[in-house]
């Protein structure tokens, strides 16, 4: 598959979800200059495959959890290819029996679907619900990869530029662990 790399917002925007548009104009009302690739659909990390080629950038793993009683939301940001094991995550923020937020929970705090959890998510998130976690290892990349808010397209920006910029931003003071 040859996928085009784009520099920031597409030009056509005839077909494009407004979250996906929202994202565009919150990095450009932030100057990020990012990369862009278009792509067909995405639902597992090894469909991420070509877009992480294209984009010469690691596309991280997005999980959104939440405890049994539904009272705490975590947003996990990990590298695509590494396994998750609730118990090493369990520990570290101190809550047992994580699972995996429903499709319904995740609408009503990020505005996403299941398959379209991204960082850029939590810009839905103003009531700030669900906190940010991020593998430790992630943040060794130069460059951070991820999808503005839908499977058909992933972006790439350095990874100091989501420290220093976006998450100050967005207002979220990400919580780092090590899985």
């Amino acid at each position: 598959m040859n996928l085009q790399v784009e520099n920031g917002r597409p030009s056509e925007t005839e077909g494009r979800s407004p979250r996906e548009m929202r994202v565009y104009d919150f990095l450009d009302s932030l100057g990020v200059d990012f990369r862009r690739v278009d792509h067909p659909a995405v639902a597992t990390m090894e469909d991420c495959i070509a877009p992480k080629a294209a984009l010469g950038a690691p596309l991280c793993k997005n999980l959104v959890l939440c405890n049994r009683q539904e009272t705490a939301f975590y947003l996990l940001l990990m590298p695509g290819e590494k396994p998750f094991r609730t118990k090493d995550l369990s520990s570290q923020i101190h809550s047992a029996r994580l699972s995996f937020a429903s499709a319904e929970k995740m609408e009503e705090l990020l505005g996403v679907t299941p398959g379209c959890a991204s960082v850029m998510g939590l810009l839905n998130d103003t009531a700030g619900k669900v906190q940010l976690l991020i593998d430790r290892d992630l943040m060794e990349e130069p460059t951070f990869g991820c999808h503005p808010c839908v499977t058909t397209a992933s972006i790439a920006f350095p990874t100091e530029v989501l420290l220093r910029t976006v998450l100050p931003a967005m207002k979220r003071n990400p919580r780092l662990v090590t899985l």
